[in-house]
């Protein structure tokens, strides 16, 4: 399959037009809004807002937190503006005017923006490019501003944005004056093409195409900077660029030429951040040699690499990828922010293609890996999200590095912009099934789509239109890969609807009331792992719809996780329960219990002493994001099934 031609490529439909009403992710989205976001502020305050501060006030030293702290406010920013693209909220409104004036007050003269440098080594800025992170601050600044552009239409933000890219911009490139090097943490790509995209400055898209040409070349300024730390600012040791004390630079995705890159390498979220910026500037270039390579990396990563939660990066050392089926359970990184960033790339190589495959992956990654990374109550979070657990792995309140909170906080509140899109020829596009208005212009009329579902819980969804012209168009609704049937009808008629790549395609003239339904095949999927993935042999995962299930030690009367055994021909059942997790549907069925009895003072026995060594047991599993939200006690996703 091949991308589309940029003039065709997919859009989505902007936040400010999308409202959601959904009985899956209300609860959610006005707990990010109401409780997590001021959550998330309070602890700002406590490092990040407090950087701020000492600048705006003229003071030196007594910097706190990490090095990158100035990225969390950002992403907070971020989050907020989106609320505000979507509700009338005057006390957030008053709050993020407040962050921005005080983000505006550390600003100096020439542009730069980087606390941490101007508080403790300020003739030290733009010399530690593979560590000290001052260009992946000022990519979430863009986005920050961006956002905020978006929904309000204000540009105090925007300002203090376009003033540090100019900076960076007269900074970066490859005159004999200028400092030749790329982000040791990649994130600026993506943020200068969306700067480039309300500013029409097209300086902006060049510097974003400069820091992905010149990443991967040979001498590089990351190479430089690691063999010479007594030139660079901050402490943080290079060695994790290195391999056996030679330069790497895998762990940022600096080894080689991007265009050269054919594996997912290194740290996982500069790699979705890096794999994001590429597609933005091919659907802006239409370049066919960084869209292969992206392809190519897109097919390593969802073949071999990617757990069946959508989670990324097994290896916990440097937060990042392994080799081809090294995904171990227990052990398993799988960062909240990698999972994250996947949803971003998909999203981005489905605008391209239009292809439901990277929807596919986006929606495993969101209802597991990302909804996992965040409490039932808002206030606690993983940064790792293991596939197993012996009850020792908890959500935290926050973290000495505090990337994850703010950014499921940013997603949460855009989920908007994730639920349709249109092409240039005005087709309509469902790619997620959540509930709510969006509305749209299609061939100059004014249409509002009205989505009516249950999922992810339920087998139907339907859309309604509301219209006062009559409109003719293609409404182009997807069938998930899981899904083996699927049916529609329209205004309560079965029509024979075509399939095209993914979706259902009924085009006809619309008028106001119409609607098209979807029924959906949901059946409870057994999941086997490829052959060469050695912890999940002769196992099995349970999935239903877009949920992958886990055991909880909970739920199992006493039997501990690693204990049960399931036979995967046998017969499962679904029960709503309503009381449970804030409301879901749990699987249920037949299982066997090994027993403990016998091994008192004992390590290991004979074998054929343990035919016996079972007993009945009940098989109870939940979605996995819901997991660690009630007492402490083991878990599992993949299950022995002898």
């Amino acid at each position: 399959m091949t991308r589309r031609p940029t003039n065709e490529r997919l859009d989505p439909v902007p936040l400010t037009d999308v409202s959601i009403d959904d009985g899956f992710w209300n609860d959610r989205l006005e707990t990010n809004r109401e409780v997590t976001l001021e959550h998330q502020y309070d602890r700002l305050g406590e490092r990040s807002l407090e950087n701020f501060r000492r600048v705006r006030d003229g003071k030196t030293g007594g910097f706190q937190g990490m090095w990158f702290e100035d990225s969390d406010t950002y992403k907070w920013l971020e989050a907020a503006s989106y609320v505000l693209a979507t509700r009338d909220d005057p006390e957030l409104a008053e709050r993020v005017e407040e962050v921005i004036e005080l983000v505006a007050a550390a600003q100096e003269e020439d542009g730069y923006l980087n606390t941490y440098f101007t508080l403790e080594e300020p003739e030290k800025r733009w010399t530690n490019l593979h560590m000290m992170h001052e260009l992946y601050c000022a990519g979430h600044l863009f986005e920050a501003a961006v956002a905020h552009y978006r929904a309000t239409g204000e540009e105090s933000l925007l300002a203090v944005a376009t003033d540090f890219a100019d900076h960076i911009d007269g900074v970066f490139g490859t005159g004999p004056d200028d400092l030749d090097g790329v982000p040791g943490h990649e994130g600026i790509e993506l943020a200068l093409v969306k700067l480039y995209r309300v500013t029409d400055e097209e300086r902006y898209l060049d510097l974003a195409q400069y820091f992905v040409d010149r990443r991967g070349r040979e001498d590089s300024r990351l190479e430089w900077e690691t063999a010479h730390p007594e030139e660079t600012g901050g402490d943080v040791p290079p060695d994790i660029f290195l391999d056996d004390g030679e330069w790497d630079g895998s762990y940022a995705q600096a080894h080689e030429p991007v265009r050269e890159q054919e594996t997912v390498d290194g740290h996982a979220v500069r790699a979705m951040y890096l794999y994001s910026g590429v597609a933005d500037l091919v659907a802006e270039t239409g370049e066919d040699d960084l869209y292969r390579t992206l392809e190519t990396l897109w097919t390593n990563m969802t073949t071999k690499r990617m757990y069946v939660t959508g989670g990324i990066g097994s290896e916990s050392a440097h937060e990042g990828f392994t080799v081809d089926y090294d995904l171990r359970n227990r052990t398993a990184y799988a960062e909240t922010c990698a999972a994250i960033g996947s949803v971003f790339w998909n999203h981005r190589m489905f605008q391209l293609t239009g292809e439901t495959r990277f929807y596919d992956v986006l929606e495993r990654a969101l209802y597991n890996g990302v909804l996992a990374g965040v409490s039932l109550d808002g206030t606690s979070f993983f940064y790792e999200n293991p596939l197993e657990s012996l009850g020792h792995h908890h959500r935290a309140g926050w973290f000495q590095c505090a990337c994850c909170p703010p950014n499921v906080a940013r997603l949460f509140a855009s989920l908007g912009e994730y639920v349709y899109a249109q092409g240039p020829d005005d087709d309509v596009y469902v790619t997620l099934y959540v509930g709510g208005d969006a509305d749209l212009s299609v061939d100059g009329a004014d249409v509002t789509l009205t989505q009516e579902t249950d999922y992810p819980w339920g087998d139907s969804t339907t859309v309604g239109i509301e219209t006062e012209t009559p409109v003719e168009t293609a409404l182009h609704l997807r069938v998930p890969e899981w899904c083996a049937d699927v049916t529609a009808s329209v205004n309560g008629e079965r029509v024979e609807a075509d399939a095209e790549d993914g979706f259902v395609v009924v085009e006809r003239a619309w008028t106001d009331g119409d609607s098209v339904t979807l029924d959906f095949d949901l059946p409870v999927r057994r999941l086997a792992a490829h052959p060469d993935v050695p912890d999940d042999a002769d196992r099995v995962a349970f999935q239903r719809g877009p949920l992958v299930y886990c055991v909880e030690e909970t739920d199992l009367d006493g039997v501990a996780p690693s204990h049960l055994r399931v036979d995967p021909g046998s017969a499962v059942e679904t029960r709503e329960e309503t009381d449970l997790l804030d409301g879901v549907v749990t699987i249920e069925g037949d299982a066997r219990a090994v027993s403990t009895e016998g091994w008192e003072g004992a390590l290991y026995r004979e074998y054929d002493d343990l035919a016996d060594d079972e007993s009945a047991a009940t098989l109870t599993a939940i979605p996995y994001y819901g997991w660690d939200n009630r007492e402490e006690g083991r878990m599992r996703v993949w299950l022995p099934t002898d």
